[in-house]
């Protein structure tokens, strides 16, 4: 597939999860910013998508209980943290945090000192593990999809996922179906408002925001700016 088509695809994909979705939205997010802003520069590599992940919920969440879920070396939840959040990575395989990274706001390089930890749960995210946090995350955290969902849809919490491939989920697209189409289908059935968005890097850079549909207002996100990216 060229990068042209590739290009296309992805945004047909996230123009349907729009459609999808959009009827689930309260009266207030019929304003909302669609269409996203134009992007300077060229995309960045994935190597970055914690950091950029990071820009994004800085911007729209406020600090709570997150789980970076499949977290690796916790370096998203080091930056969370770093920022007053209560982060925990979940991932069955421990990882020390990485002793450097590189800020792209100032493109500098930040050293991580070897005393700074995460807390880490060494085992695989089970639904009633997200009774404990505000924001459940994953980022192409195989595996964990539908039970975040479950778990959010249980415990009324919130959840951010930008899925991959499709491992050791319980469910599988039918033919036709794109993998986050088939996840968002599941998120609106399980009674959750979805919302779409896009990170600034190459590659799988699709995600969605969800939480139960109720009446109560989200004051962790400023829903009014949601669709735009970082």
């Amino acid at each position: 597939m060229s990068k042209h088509t590739a290009r296309k695809r992805a945004q047909a994909i996230f123009d349907n999860l729009l459609k999808m979705s959009v009827p689930s939205w309260s009266d207030d997010a019929k304003e909302m910013p669609f269409a996203l802003p134009k992007q300077s520069g060229l995309l960045r590599m994935k190597k970055f998508r914690f950091q950029l992940m990071y820009q994004w919920l800085s911007r729209y969440f406020v600090p709570g209980r997150v789980a970076d879920v499949g977290g690796g070396k916790g370096l998203l939840a080091y930056l969370l943290q770093q920022q007053g959040w209560q982060a925990t990575v979940i991932d069955p395989v421990f990882q020390t945090l990485p002793n450097k990274y590189k800020d792209i706001a100032s493109n500098k390089r930040v050293l991580i000192s070897s005393a700074e930890q995460v807390p880490h749960i060494d085992n695989e995210f089970e639904p009633d593990m997200a009774e404990q946090f505000d924001l459940v995350i994953g980022i192409h955290a195989h595996g964990c999809n539908i039970k975040i969902i479950d778990g959010v849809r249980k415990f009324d919490r919130e959840c951010v996922l930008m899925p991959c491939c499709i491992i050791d989920e319980p469910l599988y697209p039918r033919l036709g179906v794109h993998w986050l189409e088939c996840l968002v289908d599941y998120a609106l059935k399980q009674g959750l408002s979805v919302y779409p968005f896009r990170l600034h890097f190459k590659g799988q850079n699709i995600g969605f925001y969800a939480h139960s549909r109720d009446d109560r207002p989200r004051e962790n996100l400023a829903l009014s700016r949601l669709c735009r990216s970082v």
